[in-house]
């Protein structure tokens, strides 16, 4: 079975719960941030799983953009790679993203468990502690395995989180270097603040194989901030990032940066020459706003899904958009069944 788009990540099992500042606070968690635990903050998940009101949700974010592609694609057109435990915890994965129709290829670890995340949502607003267990032991053997790296060779384009940054560069250097061969787009999100931060020499290994690079304004500023460059001037960032060193010649860079409701930047540096943009969200009363985590994974998988179906920039944005916006008004990274379906 050969499947359109590929993606790599870091496959968690989510624990969604409502909490307060207060509870942020004592774990020095910030609002809208991304971490990996330190010990501190290990007593988060036993109190997560403890509260009547936690859900069990299918994560890890580039999981949830290939369940959100999934969602729009035809049937069997996404495969999802990343490395989970021989758990019950992997069990209700698999569960999850068969229900709606995600194909996987785990690398399955016999002696450590599933990664988890702990999804905390203050309002409209949302902190995410991770502790990658199985996830961070993914290895590129796994996709060189025959019946893997068919479905790589099959495959029109490629998806990375950019949380597999802290995993394994050289599995995503491996995808690249197959991308840039056989000129397939490569798309790559940012992920998080702490990726450009703190993971500066992993990400500069592999951007020069990013054909489409795509980040919120947090990690946009972070960027700016871990390469001396003026986060206040979100442009500029963009053209910085887009004019970077690339291996393949033949696509131009395109950068595309969110900014929560207001319009999504994109980027496209081609012959030298930059073409700046922006597109407004889809407009969305607040009273509708369920949940906003998930939103940016939401908003790749209907940009990355217009990819994979040949539409132009603008569609593709637009897709992303559309998608972000049904995603917000359920509960969680899920989107609306019966499926809905996306016209311009």
């Amino acid at each position: 079975m050969a499947f359109d788009l590929v993606c790599l990540g870091n496959p968690l099992l989510d624990l969604q719960v409502n909490v307060d500042k207060a509870y942020l606070d004592k774990y020095g968690l910030k609002e809208n941030d991304a971490i990996l635990t330190e010990e501190k903050h290990m007593p988060i998940f036993d109190e997560a799983l403890a509260r009547p009101d936690v859900r069990l949700i299918a994560g890890g974010a580039a999981q949830n953009t290939a369940r959100g592609a999934q969602y729009i694609l035809p049937a069997n057109s996404v495969l999802y790679f990343g490395s989970v435990g021989k758990d019950k915890y992997a069990d209700k994965l698999i569960e999850a993203n068969k229900s709606v129709g995600l194909t996987t290829a785990y690398m399955v670890q016999d002696d450590i468990a599933t990664g988890k995340c702990a999804a905390l949502i203050n309002g409209t607003n949302r902190s995410l502690v991770t502790d990658l267990g199985a996830a961070n032991h993914f290895k590129p053997s796994h996709l060189e395995k025959p019946e893997n790296w068919e479905h790589v060779k099959n495959a029109k384009i490629f998806y990375i989180g950019g949380f597999h940054l802290t995993v394994s560069p050289e599995a995503i250097e491996l995808l690249g270097r197959h991308a840039a061969e056989e000129n397939k787009p490569f798309v790559l999100n940012f992920s998080a603040p702490f990726i450009p931060q703190f993971f500066k020499e992993p990400l500069a290994r592999v951007l020069p194989y990013v054909d489409y690079v795509i980040c919120n304004e947090s990690e946009a500023a972070a960027f700016a901030e871990a390469n001396g460059l003026d986060a206040s001037d979100l442009v500029s960032v963009a053209k910085s990032i887009a004019k970077s060193a690339k291996i393949n010649g033949k696509r131009p860079r395109t950068v595309v940066f969110t900014q929560g409701t207001d319009p999504t930047l994109v980027v496209v540096h081609e012959n030298g020459d930059f073409v700046v943009n922006e597109y407004p969200v889809h407009a969305l009363e607040a009273s509708k706003v369920t949940d906003t985590n998930g939103a940016g994974d939401a908003f790749a998988a209907g940009f990355v899904a217009g990819l994979v179906q040949g539409k132009d920039l603008a569609t593709s944005v637009d897709m992303g958009h559309w998608l972000a916006k049904l995603s917000i008004q359920e509960i969680g990274p899920s989107f609306p069944f019966p499926k809905q379906t996306y016209s311009n």
